[in-house]
């Protein structure tokens, strides 16, 4: 029997879609904003969503792909809002950004962006050297009181040092303003397209591997300690990233932003996503950033309704809303043509024969 082969996309074509839908999707937006349809205020809805949307993401890489249970990413989005708002507060950025010349600024931007991703990196090498030695329940806490250490640094550094530095309670102010929707839906793609590009790769599935069974991924000669930290490390690069991004959206900051129920707030998303899949995360923290909003007409009992979402979400779905599964439109794409083609009908009758043989 002549058997027909399954269309397979190269994986550069791959890539190409991917890149195609996201700058049609960009360009949707823009066309709605330009409308008028969306307006200001969900605009600004809109860069909050992608902020949340990188938290919930680099968490899922300590949480999802490493299965860990660290509670402290509000420390890590802490470090890079205060990195960034003092590096932005610093530069000549406010008078560019007022003039309009968002061009000269991106410099800066940038920038500030790198360091606070690699600052928060360092703590997050700082922390997690001794505190992913341990597992469970030990490591919630350690990281917990990480968090917790971080902010109490940030509201009374300045009398330690003499001199104003984060302004303690007071809060940092006139943060120039420089978190545009533009800027944020580049890093969402660049932060997801990192993930997933390091998740793909060997280093990838060697995090998948001590997830699912450490003694066994050690035993067969993968640095566990060395993988764990990486991990680690880069989810806290990327919560860093968000932080900076916040603190140009809001112009000031204030350390009691970055409590414990901050950090409870990002990993309520990712479980609610499921644990292991990307786009589970994305779609939980849009859903649980426009939900409070869509539901502002009835704001007695808005906190009602969210948390009975959250309920009846653990009791009929506890693996979240996608669990570890993770959308590809490329794949998609490939069933469409497959099936349209006959070929899929074909390869089945043919793995029938095939197994009637046996």
């Amino acid at each position: 029997m002549n058997e027909k082969k399954l269309i397979r996309i190269p994986t550069p074509a791959r890539y190409l879609i991917n890149l195609v839908l996201i700058v049609a999707l960009y360009l949707v937006i823009d066309a709605l904003k330009n409308a008028g349809v969306i307006t200001k205020y969900w605009n600004g809805i809109l860069i909050v969503v992608g902020i949340n949307i990188i938290l919930a993401t680099s968490l899922n890489i300590a949480t999802g792909y490493l299965g860990q249970l660290p509670l402290g990413h509000a420390g890590f989005m802490a470090i890079g809002a205060y990195t960034g708002g003092i590096l932005m507060k610093s530069l000549p950025v406010d008078k560019m950004v007022a003039a309009g010349d968002t061009m000269g600024a991106l410099p800066y931007i940038l920038l500030a962006i790198l360091c606070s991703a690699i600052i928060a990196g360092l703590f997050g090498l700082l922390i997690g050297i001794p505190a992913l030695r341990l597992r469970g329940d030990y490591l919630a806490i350690i990281t917990l009181g990480f968090g917790e250490i971080i902010r109490v640094v940030l509201t009374n550094i300045d009398s330690v040092l003499g001199f104003k530095f984060t302004y303690g309670s007071a809060g940092l102010k006139r943060i120039p303003k420089f978190s545009t929707f533009g800027l944020v839906f580049i890093c969402v793609v660049v932060c997801c397209g990192l993930i997933h590009m390091m998740m793909k790769s060997r280093h990838g599935r060697a995090v998948l591997s001590i997830r699912d069974n450490e003694i066994a991924a050690e035993s067969v000669g993968i640095n566990t300690t060395y993988y764990k930290t990486m991990a680690f490390v880069f989810s806290a690069m990327l919560a860093g990233v968000a932080g900076c991004l916040y603190a140009g959206y809001l112009g000031s900051l204030v350390p009691s932003t970055f409590k414990f129920m901050k950090s409870i707030e990002i990993l309520v998303m990712v479980v609610l996503g499921g644990m292991g899949s990307m786009l589970g995360s994305i779609l939980s923290a849009t859903v649980l950033t426009l939900l409070p909003e869509l539901l502002r007409s009835v704001a007695d009992y808005r906190m009602v309704a969210y948390s009975l979402l959250l309920v009846i979400m653990m009791i009929f779905r506890p693996k979240g809303l996608l669990g570890s599964y993770d959308f590809s439109m490329s794949r998609v794409l490939e069933k469409f043509l497959n099936w349209i083609t006959g070929r899929s009908k074909a390869a089945d009758a043919a793995k029938s024969e095939k197994e009637a043989a046996k």
